[in-house]
């Protein structure tokens, strides 16, 4: 499965993903759940004085007798409402920063986990910049929506039940006309928000997707804008982008905007029926000119919570559309996964068998191998050759499982690489690719990626054997001069030797090597020829030749066409046939070289 072929998200997953996250903080809600409960409650009993607060003033104006005690007795109890309200919850955000900041910390260390062991075909059809962006805004709308649900829902829904609870023990009227327009409120704003933003805010959030995505993948191509002077050109694709996401994200909050208006109406509805339902049992001795004091105060408590409830439910509702990318990597179901009870790869020999192998990419119906057999014995130099597309890159693929067989399988010193845990297997396995990737990271990190408890000495031992080490000591800083994004502060060749260097401190057992000295010049590569004679000795190795006479001193070549192996022998032996393929390929690279000398001779 690609990325763009993303799950359908619903509020089962979205609650399964946010117990996932709250379960290892569960020790915390308690506190959270009282002190909230607690301080929304005390907001609840406001009204309650302040009516008693009107009624004390009202009867000390008729001559009642104990005004002053009376009026002291319920100005304290206001300002001790106060104070508990505001310690409580002031109190109970001490554990609420602990408790937000370990959810944001769950998400963005587990969904890099998993986005990290995704399959390379996963990766090969996923922006780096759009993966960023999701994983970002996936955890900061997370943040957004636990804030809705215990700052927010939660007190609101405590000041509503209770503020209902007190109209219904004083006036039966009262209270049904307080839920009934409390109802109506809510009522709309839900389905308005759920069935009219959400799906806007969602278009939103996938076109702000394809801005991050643009941005990230024009900006790591910048030296190939600049070659071409394509800065403009670049600057109309994104003006496009840009303009669609202006478009649509003008259109959704245009729409909320509206929403808000129609819910600020409804306010004004159940403010005037709830009001006028006092003034009406007022007018019928049922209550006193403090009770309707009272149902105006206890509206305006409940509007306010209610004026946030509206915002609130937007958040959330746009929060949980902006959450689907990450809760996607989540429920993404990898094609090349660890089985259960895997155990460590035992590999101290490096033979390599392909057993009955039949193979075809996902997005395709053609099989690369059908029936493939092989044998590569342990510590044996092996080099595939082939045009492109005839199935070598795909061979070092299923030896490192990046793909998993359908048919057959593929043993490492007689352990099927599908029961042996990924960690294990990729561990045996050192790869020195064509274009090697680098970190941005310091040159000693880099080369004791495979190894990273290697000792200085080693990593320059290692250095040394690549001949990296005299470009790397003249270097201002040296083995810890950072590289740039991908190694862009070294030229191609010195990329090249500090792979070469990583892979000969990784020391393991089998070596890929995706013509290790295409990127590196005439004298360094006879160095790193020699270089190699020593790193390959004792090792399996499987080179993908993209030169052929750089391969004439390994065991066998397998001439690959269209997943099968045509031909296979030493250098020697089928350069020796001229009807072979391999001499044909030989030959046909041979012409092109004096092509290219006789170039350069005539250009000089």
């Amino acid at each position: 499965m690609t990325q763009s072929k993303k799950d359908k998200i619903n509020f089962r997953d979205v609650a399964r993903f946010t117990a996932h996250v709250w379960r290892p903080q569960a020790k915390y809600f308690p506190v959270l759940l009282l002190g909230m409960g607690f301080a929304a409650f005390a907001d609840t009993l406001f009204p309650v004085v302040t009516g008693w607060l009107v009624q004390a003033v009202s009867d000390t104006a008729a001559g009642a007798e104990g005004w002053t005690e009376n009026l002291i007795k319920i100005f304290a109890i206001f300002i001790a409402l106060e104070f508990v309200y505001h310690t409580l919850r002031n109190g109970t955000m001490f554990v609420w920063n602990k408790f937000a900041v370990r959810s944001l910390y769950t998400i963005v260390t587990e969904s890099f986990a998993r986005v990290q062991r995704f399959s390379t075909d996963w990766h090969a059809n996923a922006f780096a910049g759009g993966t960023v962006r999701k994983i970002t805004r996936g955890m900061w709308s997370f943040d957004v929506f636990e804030d809705n649900i215990f700052m927010f829902l939660y007190p609101t829904a405590i000041v509503i039940i209770s503020t209902i609870g007190i109209m219904f023990s004083r006036w039966t009227l009262m209270g049904w006309v307080t839920l009934a327009t409390v109802t109506l409120y809510i009522g709309f704003s839900v389905w308005a928000v759920m069935c009219i933003n959400a799906p806007k805010f969602r278009r939103s959030a996938d076109a702000d997707t394809k801005v991050g995505a643009f941005l990230a993948d024009a900006i790591t191509g910048n030296s190939a804008v600049k070659a071409f002077g394509r800065e403009k050109a670049e600057e109309l694709r994104f003006e496009d982008v840009a303009t669609d996401w202006r478009g649509i994200s003008i259109n959704a909050w245009q729409t909320a905007n509206i929403v808000d208006l129609i819910r600020r109406y409804l306010a004004l509805l159940m403010m005037g029926v709830m009001v006028g339902t006092a003034v009406h049992l007022w007018s019928r001795g049922q209550a006193s000119a403090a009770d309707v004091v009272y149902v105006l105060t206890a509206y305006i408590v409940m509007a306010g919570y209610l004026r946030h409830i509206g915002e609130q439910i937007s958040n959330l509702m746009k929060a949980m559309a902006e959450m689907e990318d990450v809760i996607s990597f989540w429920k993404h179901k990898d094609d090349v996964v660890e089985m259960p009870g895997a155990v460590p790869l035992l590999a101290k020999e490096g033979e390599i068998i392909f057993d009955k192998v039949g193979f075809a990419y996902a997005n395709k119906q053609d099989k690369i191998y059908d029936d493939f057999s092989l044998t590569i014995k342990a510590g044996e130099k092996i080099a595939l050759v082939g045009h492109s597309g005839s199935g070598k890159s795909t061979f070092v693929k299923l030896v490192q499982r990046l793909y998993d067989v359908q048919e057959g399988a593929v043993r490492i010193d007689g352990q099927d690489i599908r029961a042996v845990t990924l960690e294990s297997l990729r561990k045996a396995i050192a790869l020195v690719p064509q274009e090697p990737i680098l970190f941005h990271r310091s040159i000693a990190s880099n080369i004791a990626y495979g190894h990273p408890d290697a000792s200085m000495d080693e990593i320059v031992e290692a250095a040394k054997k690549a001949y990296a080490h005299d470009f790397i000591v003249s270097l201002p800083q040296g083995y810890d001069t950072l590289v740039g994004e991908r190694g862009v502060k070294l030229s191609g060749g010195e990329r090249q030797r500090v792979a070469i260097a990583r892979a000969v401190l990784a020391d393991c057992p089998i070596l890929i090597l995706d013509e290790a000295t295409s990127s590196l010049d005439s004298v360094s590569e006879h160095y790193i020829q020699k270089a190699l004679e020593g790193l390959i000795e004792g090792r399996t190795t499987i080179t993908i030749a993209h030169r052929l006479a750089t391969i004439k001193a390994v065991d066998r070549i397998l001439v690959f066409d269209q997943g099968r192996i045509v031909e296979q022998g030493t250098h020697a032996a089928l350069i020796a046939d001229p009807d072979s393929a391999y001499k044909r390929l030989y030959d046909m690279q041979a012409l092109d070289l004096v092509g290219d000398k006789a170039v350069l001779s005539a250009a000089e």
